[in-house]
């Protein structure tokens, strides 16, 4: 797994590059979290192949904290095994996905 972060228009930007399970989670969850707080988090998954119940948890864990910090938190780029993932867990309903990094960055303004 491999976290880019850059901040873009005042907003933190996170990609994500692999599997987002339990081998990979304990790397990315300090990090996601350190950014969602005092920006607004955009997470771009377009480069995340795979996602599991654990790397759902550190997703939901972050939306979280975000949400509680008056931040404010989307993700992009879902491939199709990863969107099919948030439709059946219901978090299409808890994180708004946006299609690309634009469409995020700009749901912010």
């Amino acid at each position: 797994m491999k976290v880019i972060d850059s901040g873009v228009e005042g907003v933190n930007l996170a990609a994500l590059e692999g599997r987002l399970d339990t081998a990979t989670v304990p790397a990315v969850e300090p990090g996601l979290l350190a950014m969602v707080a005092g920006k607004g988090l955009v997470l771009d998954l377009s480069g995340v192949r795979f996602v599991s119940s654990a790397g759902l948890r550190v997703l939901l864990k972050a939306a979280k904290a975000a949400r509680a910090g008056g931040q404010r938190f989307a993700a992009c780029g879902l491939q199709p095994a990863v969107h099919e993932v948030f439709e059946i867990g219901g978090f299409l309903q808890i994180i708004p996905v946006f299609g690309t990094r634009g469409e995020a960055i700009a749901s912010f303004g």
